[in-house]
């Protein structure tokens, strides 16, 4: 698996958010939280994923969009180590539940940890 993230992997589907939501699991590791789902696409793709930035905490557009950035980066890094060995299809969305802006290095590890927590949720 590569280290890119393109159009076809990102969660855009309006219903699937709604299903996403109102049937996932979720698992959480402050200051990011997984909402997951084992669903089927068309396209040959391991994972569909969004992300998200509350807007209560943070109320202007920047500090939202540095957020998601540093999200997307970091999801794309790890994703080759989480995805090469698991079979089935899944919607994610991860979610930023901190009230404070984090550094990319705080956001990488807690992405590790969170992945890990799901790997485990999964397989077990």
């Amino acid at each position: 698996m590569k280290f890119t993230y393109p159009k076809k992997e990102k969660l855009k589907s309006k219903t699937l958010i709604n299903q996403l939501f109102s049937e996932g699991q979720s698992v959480s590791v402050y200051p990011l939280r997984l909402v997951y789902l084992k669903t089927t696409f068309p396209e040959n793709i391991v994972a569909k994923t969004g992300v998200s930035v509350g807007k209560r905490y943070f109320k202007k557009a920047v500090d939202r969009n540095l957020i998601k950035r540093l999200l997307r980066e970091s999801y794309r890094l790890n994703k080759p180590s989480y995805f090469n060995n698991i079979t089935a299809q899944y919607a994610f969305m991860i979610l930023y539940i901190g009230k404070e802006k984090s550094s990319f290095a705080k956001i990488q590890s807690k992405m590790n940890t969170l992945f890990n927590k799901f790997s485990e949720k999964v397989n077990n």
